[in-house]
């Protein structure tokens, strides 16, 4: 669990910058096509999302980080997501 939390911050810093881009998503076919060709991307937002709702349920602050580590995590999955819907409209799927 450490492991995805670590990720996760890791993620939503590197990814968090990117926010100004507005991407306006293309077909629902063209989004999963191309999450399709980026399993490791498709596997972050899936781990992503597993840790917020982990600490969404855990009856501990983590140290008063766990409302910061989930709007991260939202935050680096909603880039994530932004980024394969570039990458879909780039191909023209």
């Amino acid at each position: 669990m450490r492991k995805a939390v670590a990720f996760m911050m890791c993620a939503a810093f590197v990814l968090f910058p990117c926010s100004q881009i507005q991407a306006q998503p293309p077909s629902r076919g063209g989004v999963a096509e191309e999450m399709s060709e980026h399993p490791r991307i498709e596997t972050a937002i899936r781990d992503l999302k597993d840790a917020i709702a982990y600490m969404e349920a855990a009856p501990h602050n983590f140290g008063g980080h766990k409302a910061a580590a989930i709007a991260a995590s939202r935050k680096a999955i909603m880039q994530l997501e932004k980024a394969v819907a570039y990458r879909a409209r780039r191909e023209g799927k």
